[in-house]
């Protein structure tokens, strides 16, 4: 395997994954067919060469046949004179066709016959070598170590060996590439051992401290019922959290689910033990620290760091934002990220590295309102465990319509009807500043006309340094909200009724379903209206159809290449070279079907040893 490395091929897996872009099938043609082309290997004799331009023309004898054949050289160079020299004999390679005389155009001199030869997409070693090396390490006896079953065994080792079944080699050829179940083992085999190398890097680690505190009284203090969704969640989470192991999980729900809830019976059941959740935005973290102080027992105290704060008072549930960082968090057994999604990798691996002691971890919940496609969370759940919320405290009333300008007169009345029925409403802008390049306006360019024609106008966007503020002084006090998409994850306005998006074709699903999400968030009745230039868009009738996050995430995957979607989840950003997240569903759960069962032989296994020592 070292001599492989050249290529940066580095296990039998990655050398599996190389598979050849094409074969030179270099058996001599035993019979000649004038009616169709005859492509493989035929012994001529030189006769002339004759030089036209950029064309060289040579006149040979097919030696076997004793025919004529006309070779054709186009933009030819100096050195195909000597290959084509008069009265020397060679071997060549191509596709030989009749038409009063044998032809064939720009051949390819073999220098050794009788075998098949894997063409390789490299120019890092030799085509030779790799034959040779790539027959050596790829055999069946080896293939079957990596738990691959025989079939698929089989399959690789005809790729490899292609001379044990000539057949695949004939539709191989007719197929320009690999086809039907050798396409299908290639698939099976890189998503089993992506899962395979994701389930390698779930490494346990000691939890600092086991937390199974009193949570049942929090549940019951609350002044309204759980979901069965959010009951099956934190039973999940009590037990997780109550492991000697640290649990590393994310809770994912839809927009609105009740995430808030989970959060706090997590702080319930790390009691009397710390927790610490990090918060993107701190809009959203003064949120959460006010339904912490409304709904969590009092004996639980809950302090807020929004920045500058090197040391907050002693408190048994800390909430901040990127201040957390640059803070002493020595004290907490138990990490928790909101909307995780918004921080990098570095970001929470830095708290929970603060957080660790002596090769003991926090327990790590993250949560999320982004849904993402199932079988995105079935390779995921490899390396990370998952809870979801799959139901709403209550049902979402939102009415999804595609407008464009000709609607615009009808569009300005239900936003006059909504601000006089003491209602809100966004409007959601693609840019700040006029941009040629985009037939959309700009908030530069559309707000004078909100600001002349209605009362209460707050705007903002992304670069604006008090764009929080401006947010919470509309949730207070606004009427209508000028914004960009800053405005799509976490903010709670109970009285936006309505929301606009212009050029939503220009929006991912994921961005546009959170956008719709700031509506009806307790029950309102809810509007949204995504004004296109583009009203026979197929991706905007798709969204229209459902207001469910988990179907919007198929959807997503749907219209996405999988190599988009794969980057948040591949390391190093690259696309699969075979399997498709979108069409190949049922091969991601054949192989996860096989890594569970590899892992519960190993499980039997040690447990055996252990109870025979």
């Amino acid at each position: 395997m070292n001599r492989l490395r050249k290529i940066g091929i580095n296990n039998l897996f990655e050398a599996i994954l190389f598979t050849p872009k094409s074969y030179t099938n270099t058996f001599l043609i035993k019979n000649l067919d004038r009616n169709t082309k005859n492509l493989g290997v035929l012994k001529v004799k030189f006769l002339s060469a004759k030089r036209h331009q950029k064309t060289l023309k040579v006149e040979s004898l097919l030696l076997e046949f004793d025919e004529f054949l006309e070779i054709t050289i186009f933009n030819y160079k100096s050195y195909h004179s000597k290959i084509f020299t008069p009265n020397t004999q060679a071997y060549i390679f191509g596709s030989f066709e009749f038409s009063g005389v044998w032809r064939i155009n720009q051949p390819k001199i073999i220098k050794n016959i009788n075998q098949i030869i894997m063409n390789f997409n490299t120019k890092a070693m030799q085509s030779s070598n790799l034959n040779d090396i790539f027959r050596e390490v790829i055999t069946l006896p080896s293939l079957l170590t990596l738990g691959i079953p025989q079939n698929e065994a089989d399959r690789i080792y005809t790729i490899f060996h292609p001379e044990s079944n000539l057949a695949y080699l004939t539709n191989f050829a007719k197929n320009n590439g690999l086809f039907g179940e050798y396409l299908e083992t290639m698939k099976f085999v890189e998503i089993f051992y992506y899962m395979k190398s994701l389930k390698a890097k779930k490494i346990s680690f000691q939890a600092t401290s086991v937390l199974n505190g009193d949570y049942q009284s929090f549940i019951k203090s609350l002044p309204f019922s759980l979901t069965k969704g959010q009951k099956n969640c934190i039973e999940v989470l009590g037990s997780k959290l109550a492991s000697k192991m640290a649990t590393r999980l994310v809770v994912m729900g839809d927009v609105g689910c009740g995430k808030t809830i989970i959060i706090l019976s997590c702080v319930a059941i790390a009691y009397p033990k710390k927790s610490l959740l990090l918060a993107p935005t701190t809009i959203l973290a003064k949120q959460l620290y006010i339904e912490a102080n409304k709904f969590l027992p009092k004996h639980i105290k809950t302090s807020l760091a929004l920045g500058g704060e090197k040391n907050v008072e002693s408190c048994d549930f800390l909430i901040g934002t990127h201040t957390l960082l640059y803070m002493d968090l020595s004290d907490f057994d138990l990490f928790m990220v909101d909307e995780q999604h918004r921080f990098g990798t570095s970001q929470r691996q830095k708290i929970e590295q603060m957080l660790s002691i002596k090769g003991k971890k926090p327990h790590n919940i993250q949560f999320s309102a982004t849904p993402i496609p199932r079988t995105m969370a079935l390779i995921q759940s490899n390396f990370v465990d998952f809870c979801f919320i799959r139901d709403l405290p209550f049902k979402k009333d939102i009415d999804t319509k595609i407008i464009t300008k000709n609607e615009f007169k009808a569009l300005l009345s239900h936003i006059k009807s909504e601000i006089e029925n003491n209602k809100q409403v966004a409007i959601i802008y693609p840019l700040v500043e006029k941009s040629e390049s985009i037939t959309y306006q700009s908030i530069e360019e559309g707000l004078p006309f909100w600001q002349k024609n209605f009362g209460n106008v707050y705007s903002t966007h992304g670069k604006d340094k008090n764009k929080e503020e401006i947010i919470e002084n509309f949730r207070d006090k606004g009427s209508l909200l000028i914004a960009t998409t800053l405005f799509e994850v976490g903010i709670s306005l109970p009285l936006l009724s309505t929301i606009i998006i212009v050029g939503a074709e220009r929006l991912g699903f994921a961005t546009l379903h959170q956008l719709r999400g700031r509506v009806s968030r307790n029950g309102l009745k809810g509007y949204c209206f995504l004004y296109t230039n583009n009203a026979t868009s197929a991706r905007l009738k798709d969204f229209i159809h459902t207001t469910n996050g988990f179907e919007i995430a198929e959807l997503d995957l749907k219209y996405r290449q999988s190599g988009d979607i794969l980057r948040g989840i591949r390391q190093s950003g690259e696309q699969f070279k075979y399997f498709d997240m979108y069409l190949d569903k049922n091969i991601a759960m054949r192989a996860n079907e096989l890594l569970n069962a590899e892992s519960s032989i190993k499980n039997k296994v040690e447990s055996n040893l252990e109870t025979t020592i």
